[in-house]
């Protein structure tokens, strides 16, 4: 028989795969277990820290490269001296502390400005010829950051010679400029964020309502800086920790490195640490699902052995025999007498019911015919339930067992599976995600600022070089263009604007000129002012149209789920998920949530939290005010998030996840064994009884192709052997030969 076919690997690969199912929940139960602080906690406080680190992360970036790309812009000549340029790159910066100028092949001072730039360690002359990163400073008081960027100037013109030469190389200064640390920010009730160097030491601090400075403890920071210290160079480095025990609380804490994750970055060669912590409620109740799991399995154990011990006696056992006894007729059909009389002489047991009860009946009928009895005779028709039947009561054997646990047992209670700190973890990361997003636009609109301020006085073709350059340098903007008083498009570099709604802002700031169509167009705009002693330029508004792609691509984040940006009547701007432009929220619930942030009409709002019940199961969900102040607090706009809570190590939740699973594996395990089964042999076992009732009832023309080889394809062969004895004993008859035994096939197909 071959390996795959026949009756008995159906029904072992059933009981085999049932014991895996069993197995397999003790395993996945019995490993899900309440502590203390539940891990989703513990992870929670880790992709806090690891967001805040980003946010400082992207900040210095940002401010590294506004340095480059101001002394990369600066017009110089060959006539420019130290002070006029230092004074020129850092009059508008209002963050530089200090400022200095050296030259660059020997290093000297040329020009300072600000407090006193500490230039210790700084070797002009071997600076890299790519970008230079930022460089830490902690000695002589508050930590400062430097900045370098290089400033090209023409070569110098000598007044005595009356011939230039034309390759004379062009000087180069080195701008350096120290500014203060990004701020830290601490999120959530009793929170704290220090931002600490590669030795240890706390930078900076930070703490949000009734947490104390340091409440992560000198412990907890020495921890995180080792820990940070271990891991190397490895992108996204982060972890969490758990701290000391206070009453009925517990610190817990996050830590993440401020190196950049994407690749070399200007922040990595700082060595920042980012920790931050909270204390948080512990759990004193345990909650053990062992029991439970042994139980179920034990169930499942004890379904799988009745399965298996129920088709083996009514499915298997009847089958082999019947097999026997479909050989034992075929061999007396075609053998000599005296043997074909022992082999015919013994009657077909018929076991087991439905058709191979049929089979079995006919088999016996078939035998009397061969030895000589009268000829065929109407098959009595057998009314009752078939092995079909069989394999519906196997599976709903099953599902009993099966739907409890999918639909039943261990289900997670909305309202208390969520652990608050969880949810507070959600709201959290929510205020985070926001000021990413906030810091993303009030830079888009700066940077607009300071090309609307470099345009007065220009002529039309300096202008479009001012905005095309502006466009290569912020890859944030598709399209960049200037309108006159009447909304008309004056000038325009970059695609096509999607802009529907034409009008002429006073001020500055982020609004969306569309409310309609397949991309939400949010953009900056800018005034130009105007020259003193000339005329009015043509173009009075600079606009510059963010790329939704690009607010997109900041908005993920690990464990997070899904971000919406949301305008005033919460329509969706921009999503971290496949979205239609201007759809609603994706439920009642997110859209409540988002319109709760704003506690009264007017109002900056606050940001809020909750569990809804999704048809995936409960989902932690948070929203927040886009803005309190700057260029977005007057759009009213807000940034919703969602995290399926099957996605967070919460345990209510694991272990009813869980548990729907096992019973999922277990209706599938056999519903697809009893289907193999019944491909396999009941089906061809209904369609043989079927043969073998037309060939009792007097049908010797049909011809029996064994379709399998199988047990059920050896009866089909043997029936043919005996249909072809019996239709050569019909032949003989009517050529006027008097009925009897039959004669032995001496040859036939089948036996070659």
């Amino acid at each position: 028989m071959p390996m795959l076919g026949g009756v008995r690997p159906p029904i072992a690969s059933l009981v085999a795969l049932l014991l895996v199912v069993a197995a397999l929940t003790v395993i996945g139960l019995g490993g899900v277990h309440t502590a203390g602080i539940p891990q989703a906690v513990l992870n929670g406080e880790q992709q806090i820290a690891a967001d805040t680190a980003q946010s400082m992360r992207t900040a210095i970036d940002a401010e590294a490269s506004t340095v480059r790309r101001t002394a990369g812009a600066y017009p110089a000549t060959s006539t420019s001296t130290p002070v006029t340029t230092l004074k020129a790159l850092t009059a508008a910066r209002k963050t530089i502390l200090g400022s200095a100028l050296l030259d660059r092949p020997t290093g000297k001072l040329l020009a300072a400005g600000g407090r006193t730039v500490p230039l210790a360690g700084t070797d002009a002359a071997r600076t890299a010829s790519g970008a230079i990163p930022p460089r830490l400073v902690t000695s002589g008081g508050a930590p400062q950051l430097l900045y370098f960027a290089r400033v090209t100037l023409p070569a110098q013109e000598d007044p005595d010679e009356d011939y230039q030469a034309p390759n004379r190389p062009e000087r180069q200064w080195l701008l350096v400029v120290s500014e203060a640390l990004p701020s830290v920010a601490a999120y959530g009730d009793g929170g704290a964020a220090e931002v600490l160097d590669a030795s240890g030491t706390v930078l900076a601090t930070a703490v949000h309502d009734k947490a104390s400075p340091g409440a992560a403890g000198s412990r907890l920071s020495a921890a995180a800086a080792r820990a940070a210290h271990s891991s190397g160079g490895d992108a996204d480095a982060s972890g969490n920790l758990l701290g000391a025990t206070t009453g009925s609380r517990r610190t817990v804490a996050g830590w993440a490195q401020v190196a950049s994750t994407t690749g070399p970055g200007d922040t990595d060669d700082l060595g920042l640490v980012v920790v931050t912590s909270r204390a948080v409620p512990a759990t004193t109740t345990t909650v053990d699902y062992s029991r439970f799991a042994l139980e179920a399995a034990g169930a499942l154990v004890g379904v799988a052995v009745l399965l298996g011990l129920a088709l083996y006696f009514s499915v298997q056992r009847p089958l082999l025999r019947l097999y026997l006894s479909a050989g034992r007729l075929a061999r007396g059909a075609t053998q000599d007498w005296p043997t074909a009389s022992a082999e015919l002489s013994r009657p077909v047991p018929v076991h087991g019911f439905g058709e191979l009860g049929r089979i079995g009946r006919a088999l016996d009928l078939l035998r009397r015919q061969l030895l000589g009895e009268s000829g065929p005779q109407e098959f009595p028709a057998r009314r009752g339930p078939g092995y079909r039947a069989l394999a519906v009561l196997g599976v709903v054997v099953l599902g009993c067992w099966s739907v409890p646990m999918i639909f039943l047992l261990n289900r997670a209670d909305t309202a208390t599976a969520v652990p608050a700190p969880v949810l507070a973890d959600q709201q959290a990361r929510t205020e985070i995600a926001t000021n990413r997003i906030r810091q993303s636009l009030d830079q888009s609109y700066n940077d607009l600022s300071a090309t609307a301020a470099s345009l007065p006085g220009r002529s039309r073709a300096a202008q479009t070089e001012v905005l095309r350059h502006s466009l290569a340098d912020h890859g944030q903007y598709r399209s960049l263009y200037l309108l006159d008083r009447s909304g008309g498009i004056t000038l325009r570099v970059g695609g096509t604007p999607l802009r529907t709604l034409v009008h002429v802002p006073e001020g500055g700031g982020i609004t969306t000129v569309n409310t309609s169509g397949r991309i939400p167009a949010i953009a900056a705009y800018a005034q130009v002012r105007a020259v003193k002693g000339k005329a009015k330029a043509a173009g009075v508004v600079l606009f510059g149209e963010i790329d939704v792609k690009a607010l997109n691509s900041i908005l993920p984040r690990p464990k997070l789920g899904s971000v919406w940006v949301t305008d005033s009547n919460e329509k969706v701007l921009a999503a971290s998920v496949g979205y239609q432009a201007f759809q609603s929220l994706p439920g009642p619930g997110l859209t409540r949530l988002a319109r709760s942030t704003q506690s009264a009409p007017g109002t900056a709002g606050t940001a809020t939290s909750a569990v809804h019940l999704t048809s995936s199961g409960p989902s932690v969900d948070a929203a927040a005010p886009l803005a309190q102040s700057g260029p977005t607090a007057r759009l009213g706009w807000h940034v919703v998030t969602a995290e399926p809570a099957a996605a967070l190590q919460i345990p209510a939740v694991q272990a009813e996840q869980r548990t729907m699973l096992a019973g999922i594996l277990g209706i599938a395990v056999g519903a697809a064994c009893l289907g193999w089964l019944h491909v396999v042999v009941i089906r061809p076992l209904r369609a043989v009884a079927v043969l073998g009732e037309r060939l009792a009832g007097g049908d010797r023309r049909t011809v029996l192709h064994p379709v399998n080889h199988d047990e059920i394809g050896s009866v089909t062969r043997s029936l043919e052997l005996i249909r072809q004895a019996l239709a050569e004993r019909d032949r003989a008859a009517r050529s006027g030969h008097a009925a009897g035994p039959v004669r032995p096939l001496r040859e036939n197909t089948l036996q070659r």
